[in-house]
Formats: C-alpha cells, structure tokens, sequence
C-alpha cells in the first residue's frame, strides 16, 4: 500500500509537479529542489518497501520507522502546519493518507506479534 503511494507522490513531484501546483492551488516550490528532493525522498522510501515485502519479518524494523513513525508523524504535521500556518485545506489529504498507513501498518505490526510471528528463532527448550 505505501509502497505504491510513496511512488505515485515521487513521481509526481519529479515529473508532474505542474498538475499537483494546480490540483493543490499552490505556487511552484522556490527553489525547486526542494520539491525534488522530496519527491527522491518518497520514491526512496517506496522503493525501500521491497525488502519487508519479501521478507516482512527479517525487516520489521523498516515498517516500524517508515509506517507508524514516518507516516504517523508526517499525519500530525500536515495537521499542524495547517493549523499553525495556514496551509491549503487541500494538505490535509496527506494527513488523512499517512495517517490512514500509519494506523493500518502499526495494527498490522501489534496483531503479528500478538499472534507470536515476530521472527525470533527460538532454541531449543531445557
């Protein structure tokens, strides 16, 4: 699921950035860099996706940090921003999708381990 998110939204900060400037009403990013660094970043974390997607347990850790951590705190900032700066109405989309991923992935995380798939190789009992 993020995977495929965090895709679309580097892509789109590449290579469409003037479709998300009017979808979103804003202006071009001074410097543009900025917006490309970004969009790097997203694609980065997308592609980091494929690891736990082959082997979920060996990398829990990334769908720990990039999931409820990244995705959670990303969530709370759209949120503040728009309340304590004024950003476009439209930002709170983000919120809703990270935070969405955010709370999906950390049930997902909580529910396997509960359920005693943490991926621990345990010895043999004495």
């Amino acid at each position: 699921m993020s995977l495929v998110y965090d895709a679309l939204l580097g892509v789109s900060m590449l290579a469409g950035r003037g479709l998300l400037q009017t979808w979103f009403a804003v202006a071009a990013p001074v410097p543009p860099i900025h917006a490309d660094l970004n969009g790097l970043f997203a694609l980065a974390v997308a592609a980091g996706y494929v690891l736990p997607y082959r082997d979920p347990e060996r990398y829990r850790g990334y769908l720990w940090v990039m999931g409820p951590f990244l995705k959670g705190a990303g969530a709370v900032l759209f949120v503040l921003d728009h309340v304590l700066r004024g950003s476009p109405r439209s930002f709170l989309l983000f919120a809703v999708c990270d935070g969405s991923i955010a709370v999906v992935t950390l049930w997902a995380l909580l529910k396997s381990r509960r359920a005693g798939t943490t991926g621990r190789q345990e010895g043999p009992r004495r």
